[in-house]
């Protein structure tokens, strides 16, 4: 049985400005409601919701990906591939929930009798949750959605993909690297399409002394869903 938690009132269209654009206003209108404080009491209740929705999943693994990715799209198959492999490994498979390579993630997951978890955002144009998702959330604010990413997972795998993917990456190995989490693996899947990326945090950060190269080791790269399974298997936290 599907299950959505959406709050209402919130999501009203492209032309409503979002909660986070309310949020990085430095100048808001008078009143109360439009204050940061009662913005809290908002926050606060979207990190409630979020941890009683997903307090019961233990065993799970984050992967990303593009939206725009089309379903002909090698990388799809790739995605639905990562989907059934975890999922029949136990493993619930979260996803941002929307189209492209996260609706390949949750397909295969559902497939093949694995819960397919969908974390939503608010955005101009909406895209709604994938037909896969069988627990969906949709969120205001990136920051508590992020939150959820990390909390619930034991890994994240990145598929290829824009910003949104670079943002969730470069924040998970962030992380790992100032020990805000421990055994937590990081896998990009396809090296065609990460080896450049990883080659330039080699050549540029290391070399400039920014980064180490143990910290740049942190990222590991595969080119199947089980060359990431036996990855996340070897490094994270491991439940019975």
């Amino acid at each position: 049985m599907k299950t959505f938690l959406t709050r209402r009132g919130t999501f009203g269209g492209a032309n409503r400005e979002q909660a986070d654009q309310q949020l990085l206003r430095s100048k808001v209108e008078p009143g109360w409601t439009n204050g940061d404080p009662w913005r809290v009491l908002r926050i606060m209740g979207e990190f409630v919701d979020g941890f009683e929705s997903l307090a019961d999943i233990e065993k799970s693994v984050t992967i990303f990906g593009s939206a725009r990715t089309a379903k002909d799209d090698r990388y799809y198959r790739l995605g639905e591939d990562l989907g059934r492999v975890f999922a029949k490994a136990g493993y619930t498979v979260i996803t941002g929930g929307g189209p492209g390579l996260m609706e390949a993630a949750s397909k295969g997951a559902h497939e093949n009798g694995g819960l397919a978890v969908g974390l939503g955002i608010e955005l101009p144009h909406e895209q709604g949750m994938n037909d896969y998702i069988d627990l969906g959330i949709e969120f205001r604010y990136f920051f508590v959605r992020k939150t959820m990413f990390v909390k619930y997972a034991q890994a994240f795998v990145a598929l290829p993909g824009g910003f949104g993917t670079l943002d969730e990456l470069f924040e998970a190995v962030t992380l790992v690297q100032t020990h805000k989490i421990q055994k937590f693996p990081i896998v990009l899947v396809g090296h065609e399409f990460w080896d450049d990326l990883v080659k330039w945090l080699k050549k540029r950060l290391v070399t400039e002394g920014m980064v180490s190269s143990e910290e740049v080791a942190l990222i590991q790269v595969v080119d199947t869903a089980e060359e990431a399974l036996y990855v996340v298997k070897e490094n994270s936290l491991q439940f019975p």
